[in-house]
């Protein structure tokens, strides 16, 4: 498809970026600091919250209808012709969309592991593999090393990679192929450093050490959460490997100035307090439950809960149960219906915890409004789930 439309994805340069969770995150921060520094950007991520464009991000704005309809007008028939997937799809109209926009660099987060992914077909200055846990094992694996040489397929000769703080086994198999290819690999903790942080309901404050940095650079960024911080030393030491001339004023207000809905994002509306976290896996929802116990939310705290059911909910439920007060169960109305959990199975499983089951969307967040009263309500499960809370809060529709 892309050899057809005169290879659109050869038009950039690129920062690569995987993992199992935060490359949204990781990538949303490269972004920011090269818009900072005068760049003409280009950003695709996956998924979207509530609108496909989000997916593609053009000097840092959704791309443009008109742009969006040019060019799928171009994709569609080969994508026909293919047999495409959606993501295979949606991946060659981003690349043109850049092409045609005249994008100079695109950070590209990759959609699932990374070797056969659809994102994996560029020559990139630089890659980042953020973390490797346990996701979408029925396509990556059931190990964490398997995991990880999928993740690890990312890697290409000619472009450092910039890695977080990986176990020892998914570590070596990440390190093995960096030799394979021949390329420096930099590992958070090892090669640079995060100190000193701190974390409120609309900030994370570090300091970060790199050998290029050693007197340290203070960071404030509105991404809430200690894992955050490591996320954003790996986009400072990925942006260190991509341009030696973005300063620490780039680097200072891009972190600062960062946009990423749907990560610990704290809106208050109306005097109601909600945090929307699209924790979909093990790792991420333990993440959320010690942010939601350790921070100085509005108590009490209540859950709002809808996991896709290929996802392991079963090992998800029990520290975001245990962080809340109350948990109202239901399913979103953009979740594919063949992907939606059976609440009520759920329910069965979590008896330990005082849980109750909505399936109409628009009532089980009243229902846990009522529940939380002046306190919070977390929003929490899928992409899905978060997108369409965020629509109804935003516009309070159906929640009045």
């Amino acid at each position: 498809m892309l050899r057809s439309l005169g290879d659109p994805h050869l038009a950039a340069q690129y920062v690569h970026v995987g993992g199992t969770n935060g490359k949204g995150s990781t990538a949303a921060l490269i972004e920011s600091v090269l818009l900072q520094s005068g760049q003409r950007t280009g950003l695709y991520t996956s998924p979207h919250l509530s609108d496909f464009a989000e997916r593609i991000r053009i000097g840092g704005e959704s791309a443009g209808d008109q742009l969006l309809e040019d060019c799928a007008r171009a994709v569609l028939p080969l994508a026909e012709r293919e047999d495409a997937s959606f993501f295979e799809s949606a991946t060659v109209l981003a690349f043109e969309a850049f092409r045609r926009s005249e994008c100079e660099t695109v950070v590209l987060e990759v959609g699932l592991g990374g070797r056969l992914d659809a994102t994996n077909v560029v020559d990139p200055r630089v890659t980042v593999i953020s973390s490797i846990d346990r996701d979408h094992s029925d396509y990556l694996g059931d190990t964490l090393e398997e995991i990880a040489a999928e993740k690890a397929g990312i890697l290409k000769p000619g472009a450092p990679a910039v890695v977080g703080p990986l176990r020892p086994g998914p570590r070596d198999v990440v390190l093995d192929r960096a030799a394979e290819v021949g390329v420096p690999v930099d590992v958070l903790g090892r090669d640079m450093s995060v100190a000193d942080v701190s974390v409120g309901l609309d900030v994370t404050r570090f300091t970060y050490r790199s050998g290029g940095w050693a007197s340290g650079i203070r960071v404030n960024t509105p991404l809430v959460g200690e894992h955050q911080a490591r996320n954003a030393a790996l986009a400072i030491r990925a942006l260190e490997r991509f341009d030696s001339s973005v300063s620490v004023q780039d680097v200072a207000v891009g972190m600062a100035e960062v946009s990423w809905p749907g990560r610990f994002e704290v809106v208050n509306a109306q005097g109601e307090c909600w945090v929307l976290d699209i924790a979909h896996n093990p790792a991420a929802t333990r993440a959320l439950a010690e942010m939601v116990t350790a921070l100085p939310l509005p108590r009490p705290v209540v859950l709002l809960l809808s996991i896709l059911g290929d996802k392991p909910w079963s090992e998800m439920l029990p520290p975001l149960l245990a962080s809340a007060s109350a948990s109202v169960f239901t399913n979103a109305p953009s979740a594919p219906a063949e992907r939606r959990w059976n609440p009520a199975d759920a329910l069965q499983a979590a008896s330990e915890w005082p849980v109750e089951v909505e399936t109409d969307f628009g009532r089980a967040m009243r229902r846990a409004r009522e529940l939380a009263g002046r306190g919070t309500v977390v929003v929490t499960g899928s992409a899905h789930t978060v997108g369409d809370a965020r629509n109804l809060i935003l516009t309070r529709t159906e929640l009045e």
